[in-house]
């Protein structure tokens, strides 16, 4: 295999490159930026987690969600996922394919063929896949494969929505916030970083994400992180503040208030009446401030610790 790339030939970065950015630097004889060598670790150790949750759905259940035990196999006339099942055969497949090519380049022995073996396997030889004239078709498969598993086991639940580069210093990484889309409203649950799963937020933690994204260096991020959200998430309503430079006011119903911080909803409004958080009205609807609701709920963790 010949040495390090001029630049990187990861699909994360041939995105950026699509979107007018500059890829990443590959280093060390590798192929791939540190980031997407991360992305591509990261993406095998997920895929046997997605396929077990395909496995959920394929007789229509919820991934995750509880199922009555039966014996003697699915009943007659049970529903049936072909999605799933296409999508478990392909995780499979792919997981299988890269591994055969793992093994044959270097002499070694072809783990046995199931999920986990075969993501163990790739994940010890993932610096040599990394090195690959390959790797690029490699690191494109799996992104394809991990976006396509989470939609089949996760249908019309969760969304993911680009926000911008990573805040933590030194990592090229880029945010996303996975969005709850099954109700009336979509609020973020997590943030994560497709570069380092450690840089990972709660959503109640948005706020202060926020306003850390909008240093001017994030400017025109964050710009484009609201004009995302509030597409998306018709709840998550933004007020611009009379100081140009602060972070806009967003504003949530009880349900969502409710749903980011684990609290039920009839606290959400007992609370929002005794601190008198601010609010407004649209739609039919109340929404508060996520700053208030943010500020309330600190102090409340604050005097149980």
């Amino acid at each position: 295999m010949s040495g390090t790339a001029a630049r990187c030939e990861g699909h994360g970065c041939g995105t950026r490159q699509a979107d007018g950015r500059s890829p990443g630097r590959p280093a060390g004889g590798y192929r791939l930026c540190a980031a997407c060598h991360r992305r591509l670790t990261a993406g095998i150790r997920t895929l046997p987690e997605l396929y077990r949750d395909c496995e959920r759905v394929l007789g229509g259940a919820a991934a995750k969600g509880l199922r009555e035990r039966t014996s003697g196999g699915p009943l007659p006339g049970a529903p049936f996922n072909p999605a799933a099942a296409e999508t478990r055969a392909a995780i499979l497949g792919v997981l299988g394919s890269w591994s055969g090519l793992v093994a044959q380049e270097r002499g070694l022995v072809p783990p046995e063929r199931s999920i986990a073996a075969l993501a163990v396997f790739l994940l010890r030889h993932a610096d040599w896949l990394a090195a690959h004239p390959a790797v690029a078709d490699a690191t494109r498969e799996v992104d394809r494969l991990v976006g396509r598993a989470r939609r089949v086991a996760h249908p019309e639940q969760v969304r993911r929505i680009a926000l911008g580069g990573c805040v933590e210093p030194g990592c090229g990484g880029r945010l996303s916030a996975v969005v709850t889309t099954g109700g009336a409203t979509a609020v973020p649950s997590t943030v994560q970083c497709d570069a380092q799963p450690r840089h990972t937020w709660a959503g109640h933690q948005w706020t202060q994400l926020r306003r850390r994204m909008a240093r001017p260096a994030e400017a025109a991020d964050v710009r484009t992180t609201a004009a995302a959200v509030r597409t998306t998430a018709d709840a998550v309503r933004a007020q611009a503040p009379a100081d140009d430079t602060a972070v806009a006011e967003r504003w949530l119903t009880a349900a969502d208030i409710s749903r980011l911080w684990g609290t039920p909803v009839g606290t959400v409004y007992r609370l929002a009446s005794e601190q008198r958080w601010r609010r407004r009205h649209g739609s039919g609807r109340t929404y508060y401030s996520e700053a208030d609701a943010h500020a309330c709920f600190s102090r409340r963790a604050e005097r149980s610790r």
